[in-house]
Formats: C-alpha cells, structure tokens, sequence
C-alpha cells in the first residue's frame, strides 16, 4: 500500500524516529505465494507514479520529480483474513524468514531506483506516524 505524505516517520522501541519529508510511506506485505520476480517493475512503477501535483494542481508528477523520499515498513497484517469470526487469521501471509528476505530484495529494487528508502525494522512492533496529503493512497501489486 502508498500513501503520498508530506511527511512520515516510524519509532522502534522509544528508539529516535526515522523519518521522512515528502514522498511515499510504503506498507509492505509479503504473501505466501510472493516472490521477488517483479520487484525491479514494481520499483520503476513506485519511482514513476505520477501523483505529485504541478503547478496547476493535477497529478503529473513522480517521486523523482519532487525530490521526494522512501519510508518502507513490512506489516503482515496487510493479510489479515477477516471473513471467519472475530479475530483475523494470518494463513496467507508469508513466514518471517522468507517475509524478511522479500522485504529487503524489494527495499533493494527501490533503492536502485535511485530514491532515498529508510525503513522500520522488520518484525518489531513500530508506531508509524504520517500526513497523508490529498489524501491519495494506493493499494500496489507485483505484476
């Protein structure tokens, strides 16, 4: 999921924020079935998505164009499963180890988009701060 922010930021254990201006906050779920081919697309289409506002207010800017930043943090409860009962079930989401090794070849494809990434810390309970501007939020498959 994207969401354009005019700024973001995410604490670990009461540790200093990592922060970020304007840009993107991803949150990242890794599935089961994931797996890193189309990370590199994925990352070009994160980069180019044209959803900065220009001069005259439409959307026809990317990441690139603004100057802007990165803030990348995995949450598996992207796939929680709410359709039986009270309580979601998380069967689809993938094991931390192959969730952890997906999340950093993805930071690694956005990276060599040349965009600055900061990210949370995988699998730590973080509090995530953020302003979303617009709002615009995208929910982001690989292909």
């Amino acid at each position: 999921m994207l969401q354009r922010v005019s700024q973001a930021s995410v604490s670990v254990d009461n540790a200093a924020p990592i922060t970020i201006g304007q840009g993107f906050l991803l949150l990242i779920g890794i599935g089961r079935n994931d797996s890193d081919v189309g990370f590199s697309r994925l990352a070009r289409k994160v980069a180019g998505l044209r959803v900065f506002e220009d001069s005259q207010g439409k959307m026809n800017l990317s990441l690139r164009d603004v100057g802007g930043e990165i803030l990348a943090v995995s949450q598996f409860t992207l796939y929680g499963d709410t359709q039986k009962g009270r309580r979601p079930s998380f069967s689809t989401a993938a094991q931390s180890t192959e969730a952890k090794a997906l999340f950093s070849a993805f930071v690694s494809a956005l990276v060599a988009e040349r965009i600055p990434v900061k990210t949370g810390r995988f699998g730590a309970r973080m509090s995530v701060e953020l302003v979303n501007e617009g709002p615009v939020t995208l929910l982001l498959e690989t292909p």
